[in-house]
Protein backbone atom coordinates (compact mmCIF):
# COMPACT_ATOMS: atom_id res chain seq x y z
CA UNK A 1 0.00 0.00 0.00
CA UNK A 2 1.49 3.35 -0.98
CA UNK A 3 2.12 5.90 1.74
CA UNK A 4 2.52 9.61 1.38
CA UNK A 5 6.00 11.06 1.84
CA UNK A 6 7.35 14.51 2.58
CA UNK A 7 6.94 16.69 -0.51
CA UNK A 8 3.99 14.72 -1.95
CA UNK A 9 0.82 16.62 -2.81
CA UNK A 10 -1.83 15.70 -0.26
CA UNK A 11 -4.88 14.15 -1.96
CA UNK A 12 -7.92 16.38 -1.48
CA UNK A 13 -10.96 15.04 0.35
CA UNK A 14 -14.39 16.06 1.56
CA UNK A 15 -15.73 14.19 4.60
CA UNK A 16 -18.53 14.76 7.11
CA UNK A 17 -17.60 16.00 10.56
CA UNK A 18 -19.19 15.18 13.91
CA UNK A 19 -22.00 17.64 13.14
CA UNK A 20 -22.70 16.21 9.67
CA UNK A 21 -21.11 19.23 7.94
CA UNK A 22 -18.75 18.73 4.98
CA UNK A 23 -15.08 19.53 5.55
CA UNK A 24 -12.78 19.80 2.51
CA UNK A 25 -9.00 19.79 2.84
CA UNK A 26 -8.41 22.21 -0.07
CA UNK A 27 -10.46 24.87 1.77
CA UNK A 28 -7.55 25.11 4.23
CA UNK A 29 -5.12 26.22 1.50
CA UNK A 30 -2.85 28.84 3.02
CA UNK A 31 -2.95 27.10 6.42
CA UNK A 32 -1.03 24.15 7.82
CA UNK A 33 -3.18 21.16 8.72
CA UNK A 34 -2.52 18.19 11.02
CA UNK A 35 -4.44 15.19 9.65
CA UNK A 36 -4.40 12.26 12.04
CA UNK A 37 -5.98 8.85 11.58
CA UNK A 38 -7.22 6.69 14.44
CA UNK A 39 -9.04 3.33 14.51
CA UNK A 40 -12.11 3.99 16.67
CA UNK A 41 -13.64 6.72 18.81
CA UNK A 42 -14.01 6.06 22.53
CA UNK A 43 -11.32 3.36 22.71
CA UNK A 44 -8.46 3.85 25.20
CA UNK A 45 -5.61 4.65 22.79
CA UNK A 46 -7.75 6.83 20.55
CA UNK A 47 -9.10 8.73 23.54
CA UNK A 48 -5.56 9.32 24.83
CA UNK A 49 -4.45 10.63 21.44
CA UNK A 50 -7.54 12.83 20.92
CA UNK A 51 -7.22 14.34 24.40
CA UNK A 52 -3.52 15.04 23.77
CA UNK A 53 -4.46 16.92 20.59
CA UNK A 54 -7.19 18.76 22.55
CA UNK A 55 -4.74 19.73 25.27
CA UNK A 56 -2.12 20.85 22.71
CA UNK A 57 -4.52 22.73 20.45
CA UNK A 58 -3.60 26.20 21.72
CA UNK A 59 0.11 25.61 21.00
CA UNK A 60 -0.68 24.04 17.61
CA UNK A 61 -3.07 26.89 16.72
CA UNK A 62 -0.47 29.46 17.77
CA UNK A 63 1.90 27.79 15.28
CA UNK A 64 -0.78 28.18 12.58
CA UNK A 65 -1.98 24.57 12.56
CA UNK A 66 -5.53 23.24 12.21
CA UNK A 67 -6.22 19.71 13.52
CA UNK A 68 -8.48 17.15 11.80
CA UNK A 69 -9.00 13.67 13.26
CA UNK A 70 -10.25 10.93 10.92
CA UNK A 71 -11.72 7.51 11.68
CA UNK A 72 -14.20 5.10 10.09
CA UNK A 73 -16.78 6.01 12.77
CA UNK A 74 -20.11 7.52 11.71
CA UNK A 75 -20.73 11.22 12.53
CA UNK A 76 -23.16 10.32 15.34
CA UNK A 77 -20.48 8.38 17.21
CA UNK A 78 -17.94 11.12 16.55
CA UNK A 79 -20.34 13.68 18.05
CA UNK A 80 -20.69 11.60 21.24
CA UNK A 81 -16.89 11.24 21.41
CA UNK A 82 -16.32 14.97 20.90
CA UNK A 83 -18.89 15.86 23.56
CA UNK A 84 -17.70 13.25 26.08
CA UNK A 85 -14.05 14.35 25.79
CA UNK A 86 -14.65 18.09 25.13
CA UNK A 87 -12.76 17.84 21.86
CA UNK A 88 -12.21 21.24 20.26
CA UNK A 89 -11.42 20.26 16.67
CA UNK A 90 -13.20 18.49 13.82
CA UNK A 91 -13.51 14.72 13.79
CA UNK A 92 -14.19 13.41 10.29
CA UNK A 93 -15.96 10.24 9.19
CA UNK A 94 -14.50 7.96 6.48
CA UNK A 95 -16.77 4.90 6.88
CA UNK A 96 -15.78 3.23 3.60
CA UNK A 97 -12.08 3.98 4.31
CA UNK A 98 -11.51 5.27 0.74
CA UNK A 99 -9.67 8.38 1.89
CA UNK A 100 -7.66 6.40 4.46
CA UNK A 101 -6.51 3.99 1.75
CA UNK A 102 -5.56 6.89 -0.53
CA UNK A 103 -3.43 8.39 2.26
CA UNK A 104 -1.82 5.06 3.23
CA UNK A 105 -3.58 4.93 6.60
CA UNK A 106 -5.57 1.72 6.02
CA UNK A 107 -4.21 -1.70 5.19
CA UNK A 108 -2.14 -4.51 6.64
CA UNK A 109 -0.84 -4.00 10.13
CA UNK A 110 0.20 -6.14 13.07
CA UNK A 111 -2.20 -6.37 15.97
CA UNK A 112 -1.05 -8.49 18.91
CA UNK A 113 1.30 -10.39 16.60
CA UNK A 114 -1.30 -11.13 13.91
CA UNK A 115 -1.42 -9.47 10.50
CA UNK A 116 -4.84 -7.84 10.04
CA UNK A 117 -6.49 -5.22 7.82
CA UNK A 118 -7.24 -2.03 9.70
CA UNK A 119 -6.66 1.65 10.31
CA UNK A 120 -2.97 2.44 10.66
CA UNK A 121 -2.58 5.10 13.35
CA UNK A 122 -0.89 7.87 11.39
CA UNK A 123 -0.31 11.62 11.44
CA UNK A 124 0.50 13.86 8.50
CA UNK A 125 1.11 17.59 8.49
CA UNK A 126 0.09 19.39 5.31
CA UNK A 127 1.80 22.70 4.55
CA UNK A 128 0.08 25.89 3.37
CA UNK A 129 0.56 24.87 -0.29
CA UNK A 130 -1.10 21.46 0.19
CA UNK A 131 2.06 19.34 0.32
CA UNK A 132 3.09 16.81 2.96
CA UNK A 133 5.43 18.44 5.47
CA UNK A 134 5.58 15.53 7.95
CA UNK A 135 4.42 11.91 7.56
CA UNK A 136 4.38 9.46 10.47
CA UNK A 137 2.83 5.99 10.18
CA UNK A 138 2.31 3.22 12.76
CA UNK A 139 2.60 5.68 15.63
CA UNK A 140 1.90 4.89 19.28
CA UNK A 141 -0.95 6.90 20.78
CA UNK A 142 0.75 7.72 24.08
CA UNK A 143 3.16 10.61 23.73
CA UNK A 144 2.53 10.93 20.02
CA UNK A 145 1.34 14.55 20.03
CA UNK A 146 4.45 15.58 21.99
CA UNK A 147 6.61 13.87 19.34
CA UNK A 148 4.73 15.68 16.53
CA UNK A 149 5.21 19.01 18.32
CA UNK A 150 8.91 18.29 18.78
CA UNK A 151 9.30 17.38 15.07
CA UNK A 152 7.61 20.69 14.17
CA UNK A 153 9.54 22.74 16.74
CA UNK A 154 6.41 23.69 18.71
CA UNK A 155 6.86 24.34 22.44
CA UNK A 156 4.22 23.68 25.07
CA UNK A 157 1.57 26.37 25.44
Amino acid sequence: MPRLSVGDTAPDFTLSNQDGKSVTLSKFKGQRVVVYFYPAAMTPGCTTEACDFRDSLSALSAAGLVVLGISPDKPEKLKKFAEKESLNFDLLSDPDKTMMEEWGAFGEKKNYGKVVQGVIRSTLVIDAEGNVELAQYNVKATGHVARVRKALGIDAA
